[in-house]
This record gives C-alpha cells, sequence and structure tokens, in this order.
C-alpha cells in the first residue's frame, strides 16, 4: 500500500513521536494525560456510541493515576460562541491542570478557545486574527493549560493546527484565531471511532480535508515550500477521491477508514504549512445553511476557474489524480491556464455529484442573495484579511466586489463563464 506508506511517513514528519493515531489506541489516553497532569476536565462529544468510548477514557485516566475532577458537554457544529462560553466557565470553576477533549472539530476548537479565555480573560474577539494570544500570553507572563486532543472524526484535524474555528450564530458569521499557543499538546486518534460515523459526517469531512490541501496548494505557488505541499496536497487529494465512495458504500471497511483519517490529518499538515484562502474565506458566511465541508467543496471548483492561469502547476497535479481516477474525460495535459481550471473545476463537479454533494448555491435550501451580501462584507473585515493575503491572485478590501462578486455569482447559479481572469 505505498499511498498509504506515503501518507503516514507524511504525517510522522509533521508530528514526529507526539502523535498517537491508527487503531485501538485510545486506552492508552490516560497515560498521555499523566505525563502533563493530575486533576483532568473532560471536554466530551455525545453523539451516538460516544458513551462506550468516553468510558474508556474514563477508565484509562482512573488507571493512570489521573483524577476526572469534571465533564462538560462539548460544543455543537461550528463551535457557537454560547458553547465557549460556557466550556470557559466550567473550566474556571473545575480548574484541571490538564485538559482533555474528546470531539470532531468543533469540540476541539471551542475547547482551545475556551482555555484562552479562562486563562487570559478579556473579550474573545481580542483574539480573533493572527498570533494574538501568543502576544497576549508574553505580555502576562502565563501560560495555557496542557490540552491533551482526542480526535473522533476524519475531518478539520483540529487535534493537530494552530486553528480555533467560532461562530456568532446571531449574524451567521465564522471567525478565527491562528495562533501556535492553541495547538494540542498531545493529540490522539482512535481510527475505530469513525467506523460509526454517519454518511454526511463521513462525506463532510474528507472534503474539508481535500479543501486544506487544495486551498494551501493553490496559494504556495512559487513559495521555497512548494514541493513539500505538493507531496502533502497529492495524498490527501488522492486518498480521498479513490476511498471515500468506498467509505461510504462500506462504513466499516478498516481500510477505507484509515484513508479518510490519513488524508485528513494530511489536510491539518498543509493548513499548518500555508493558509487556506477562497473556499474557507467564503464558507465562513455560509454556516447557517452548510457545514462547512461542505461549503468549502462547493465553493473550491469556482475559485479555481478564477485563480487557473496563476496556479497551473498545482492544476496539473490534480488533473493527474481526477484522471486516475476516472473523473475526467479527453486530454487535459495539452490544456493551459483558463481551460485547464475549467477542465480540474469539471472533475470535481464530477466527483461531488458522485458523492451526492451539491455543485450550485442555488441547490442548497436556505440559500438567499443575502448570503452573497454576507460574504463580501465578511472578506472585507481585518480580522479575516489572512485570507485575502493567502489568494493566488491577489484580493484586497478595495476590490473583494469586482474580483469575488463574480465567483460568487457563478457559484449561485452554476454558470463558469461569469469568472472573469485577471
Amino acid at each position: 500500500m505505498p499511498k498509504f506508506t506515503q501518507a503516514r511517513a507524511l504525517l510522522r514528519d509533521f508530528k514526529g513521536d507526539r502523535y498517537l493515531f491508527g487503531t485501538n489506541v485510545l486506552p492508552r489516553a490516560g497515560a498521555i494525560a499523566a505525563t502533563w497532569g493530575k486533576r483532568a476536565v473532560l471536554v466530551r462529544s455525545t453523539f451516538p456510541g460516544s458513551d462506550a468510548f468516553v468510558q474508556t477514557i474514563r477508565e484509562a485516566l482512573a488507571q493512570s493515576g489521573v483524577a476526572l475532577v469534571g465533564e462538560v458537554p462539548g460544543a455543537a457544529p461550528n463551535a457557537p460562541r454560547e458553547d465557549l462560553f460556557r466550556i470557559a466557565d466550567a473550566l474556571r470553576a473545575f480548574d484541571p491542570d490538564v485538559i482533555v477533549s474528546f470531539g470532531g472539530g468543533s469540540p476541539t476548537d471551542a475547547t482551545k478557545a475556551a482555555e484562552v479565555l479562562r486563562t487570559l480573560g478579556g473579550e474573545i474577539d481580542d483574539y480573533f486574527g493572527t498570533g494574538l494570544v501568543t502576544t497576549a500570553l508574553q505580555a502576562s507572563g502565563k501560560t495555557l493549560t496542557p490540552h491533551v486532543a482526542i480526535q473522533t472524526a476524519a475531518s478539520s484535524a483540529a487535534h493537530l493546527t494552530k486553528y480555533a474555528n467560532i461562530t456568532d450564530t446571531a449574524s451567521g458569521q465564522k471567525k478565527l484565531i491562528v495562533d501556535d499557543a492553541i495547538i494540542p499538546v498531545a493529540p490522539l486518534f482512535d481510527y475505530t471511532v469513525t467506523y460509526g460515523a454517519p454518511p454526511a459526517l463521513t462525506t463532510d469531512g474528507a472534503l474539508d480535508g481535500i479543501s486544506h490541501a487544495l486551498e494551501v496548494l493553490y496559494g504556495a505557488v512559487g513559495k521555497p515550500n512548494y514541493a513539500q505541499i505538493e507531496a502533502v496536497a497529492e495524498a490527501v487529494i488522492g486518498l480521498v477521491v479513490n476511498y471515500l465512495p468506498r467509505a461510504l458504500e462500506h462504513p466499516r471497511d478498516a481500510e477505507a477508514r484509515e484513508a479518510l483519517c490519513l488524508a485528513t490529518d494530511l489536510g491539518g499538515y498543509a493548513i499548518m504549512l500555508g493558509g487556506t484562502n477562497g473556499g474557507h474565506l467564503t464558507s465562513f458566511s455560509l454556516v447557517d445553511i452548510l457545514s462547512h465541508g461542505r461549503a468549502c467543496a462547493l465553493m473550491n471548483p469556482y475559485y479555481t476557474v478564477f485563480f487557473a492561469p496563476a496556479i497551473e502547476a498545482p492544476l496539473r497535479a490534480l488533473a493527474r489524480i481526477y484522471a486516475d481516477a476516472g473523473l475526467t474525460t479527453g486530454d487535459v495535459s495539452r490544456l493551459h491556464g483558463r481551460d485547464l481550471g475549467v477542465a480540474v473545476a469539471e472533475a470535481m463537479f464530477v466527483f461531488a455529484r458522485r458523492i451526492g454533494f451539491p455543485t450550485r448555491l442555488d441547490e442548497v435550501p436556505g440559500f438567499t442573495p443575502a448570503h452573497i451580501e454576507r460574504a463580501l462584507v465578511a472578506a472585507k473585515d481585518p480580522q479575516l484579511k489572512m485570507k485575502l493575503q493567502n489568494m493566488p491572485v491577489p484580493f484586497t478590501a478595495d476590490t473583494v466586489d469586482d474580483s469575488m462578486g463574480p465567483i460568487l455569482k457563478a457559484a449561485t447559479d452554476g454558470d463558469l463563464t461569469h469568472i472573469k481572469n485577471v
């Protein structure tokens, strides 16, 4: 299994011995937590079947001499502010010396942000952006409580990264903390926990992984680490397009599940090597009608066409992957620029239809023109400036309407001719 061997090697390059992953590794969570503290709070998800896994964690902590001083329900999808504040209050009350989280991306993100608030105080808006937590820690002389992050879903790789996405449910807008200080000190992922994941979660998570790799690859053109990013991105996208349909058809197929877990973890590696851009930026304004992975997957074909003249090398790598998976027809190797971008976008559409994903915003229940306006306004927000800076075709707040507007129009009705290349 050369694809698996390469993926595991890349993951070890990323995290070394600090990351415990594979099958049946959950009972080792107690020993890991014990190296960081003796009084733990468990922030846990409550999905169907989760109680048995949580009991394994409780027993592992007890066997390792770690007192479980409290359990706190995790966060809802998209990590609403309300859940963040509730978790922060619980952490203040229990005052643990190690935090253990058990959940997917949203519970992990909410736990990261809650510990920031618990330790540093202030308002959560004080920390949206890049490096602001580290600055506050240095000014205060404080440190964050060690966080053992146990992943339950092949999706955002929140257990491995410096990101915490938090949503204001009143406005429907998601914002982002980006800071090395919030990276969990000890991540763990037992792949068997994903075997019962429903089809929607499986597909959303896998396409979130693709979006991480794809967007970072687009933004890496001309940078010194391009070859490294391309290797990671090829592994992510190749594993997902070849194994996601199999995992949907056979949910307990261990090889297919491992493929998706490796792929999405490597998606986390990608976003630690570079930054996401268009698809993620727009997804932050669609949280009330689409899951994160679904929103990114829907938007990225349209950004692909817009970016095409500036990203020919990534597009050639993608074209090979999609061709090998039987998602393209004809000889795309002869294409250049926009034509190559359109061919790759069409392959993305074929894959989306194969797994039952929408390809246009007007196919999504609840979509209105107000979502377009919200996305354009959000793109000008200084707290999301890093997404504009990561674009392979530069955007500024002043050019958002002229540059992004036609992309969003194309994504609404599926007509790629709306997109005008710079």
